[in-house]
């Protein structure tokens, strides 16, 4: 069923990780899978511009159907294969109610949502991506206020929910597929465990879950060691 399925993908990227943890989910195993170079420029090659003309990556092909950005493709393969593997849009009133809470809060938000994924890039990648004589303390700050804030959201959404629960409450739900590898990747690069103790507990949670453990970047299985750009947010 998978072998008609094509993924290009890069290592520590978040939207290709929850397109790989959904694809495991789903138990779609058995794709035709190409990890990327970002430091190469691979995902700006011939191949990737065929399928995604942005020449971004995760690029999705099933079949004829290609569909390049990662929430969407999640959705996609959720509403695809329903019944097949985890299903990741709850059915139950109860388990549904929470969902929908979390998928405003997740989802539906996208300028919250938007901040909470950009703010760690905007820090962790600043000094990469910005010249030397262009970079601005004064903007560097405004970045990490802006992930402080919105980290402290997450903090009381989490503590709100109780200890060991999910984004939707007991569930697996696309909310944690979404949201988990940009929570990886705060810890990876040095977020305070004491500082933002219900995130550590979240990531805790669900870093030994199987699809994830499957899906794991594998840079960071080489060096476990991660960097230290966010130990002071």
């Amino acid at each position: 069923m998978a072998r008609n399925m094509t993924l290009l993908w890069g290592s520590g990227s978040p939207p290709c990780w929850r397109v790989m943890i959904a694809l495991e989910e789903k138990k779609l195993q058995g794709y035709n899978s190409k990890l990327l170079s970002f430091d190469k420029e691979e995902h700006k090659s011939q191949e990737v511009f065929s399928i995604n003309p942005r020449g971004q990556v995760p690029s999705f092909k099933h079949g004829d159907i290609i569909v390049n950005e990662s929430y969407a493709t999640c959705f996609y393969l959720e509403s695809q294969f329903k019944s097949q593997g985890t299903k990741l849009i709850p059915e139950s009133t109860e388990e549904l109610n929470y969902f929908l809470k979390s998928a405003v809060f997740v989802c539906v938000c996208m300028n919250k949502i938007l901040i909470f994924l950009f703010c760690p890039a905007a820090v962790i990648f600043y000094e990469y991506y910005v010249p030397e004589g262009e970079r601005l303390d004064s903007a560097l700050k405004r970045h990490k206020d802006a992930l402080t804030s919105e980290l402290k959201l997450w903090e009381e959404y989490l503590h709100n929910l109780g200890s060991g629960s999910n984004l939707a409450g007991k569930s697996f739900t696309l909310a944690d597929v979404v949201i988990f590898p940009t929570v990886a990747t705060l810890f990876r690069f040095g977020l305070s465990e004491k500082r933002y103790p219900k995130l550590a507990e979240y990531y805790a949670l669900l870093r030994e879950r199987p699809s994830i453990k499957a899906s794991w970047p594998p840079h960071w299985l080489e060096n476990t060691k991660g960097q230290d750009t966010l130990k002071d947010v």
